[in-house]
């Protein structure tokens, strides 16, 4: 994914026909990150349990209403204008804020569940990464793409 210019207050980005399928493929999986992950604290006193209850519900919401925002952000016919060898994604600032937390869930998600390694190379460089690494590695170069649009001046790619 590569950031080309800002139009209509919209970011527009290219992506080559596998970048898309990629892409698409990474947001599917939302959410990854353990729903019991988020401890409040380690006490289980009856406060503490109370205000865990809270802070599951409002994650479990957030999670259930950003599933359905990844639903209708993949089934929007206008999302990725195509061409045969590539495509274009239009994206405005709230939508590129979002897409940052929900591939973060994913990149956060899949270290998670690779467990939580310290030490991410031998990892990267195995033989055969498990599709966790391959899925934290992923969403962390959409995000990367995402961010470096600032610091680009929307150059066409070749």
């Amino acid at each position: 994914m590569k950031f080309l210019r800002v139009e209509d207050d919209h970011s527009v980005f290219h992506l080559e026909k596998g970048e898309k399928e990629l892409f698409i493929a990474l947001l599917r999986q939302y959410p990854i990150i353990p729903p019991a992950h988020h401890r409040l604290s380690k006490s289980t006193a009856p406060a503490n349990t109370a205000n865990q209850k809270l802070l599951d519900d409002a994650l479990a919401e957030q999670r259930k209403e950003n599933k359905i925002l990844v639903a209708a952000f993949l089934a929007d016919p206008q999302r990725f204008s195509e061409t045969d060898a590539f495509c274009r994604l239009r994206l405005t600032a709230a939508e590129t804020e979002w897409l940052l937390q929900v591939l973060n869930d994913i990149r956060v998600g899949s270290w998670i569940l690779a467990g939580s390694p310290e030490e991410l190379p031998h990892l990267i460089f195995a033989d055969l990464p498990t599709p966790e690494v391959w899925t934290m590695e992923l969403a962390g170069d959409f995000q990367m793409s995402l961010l470096k649009k600032s610091g680009e001046n929307g150059e066409k790619p070749e």
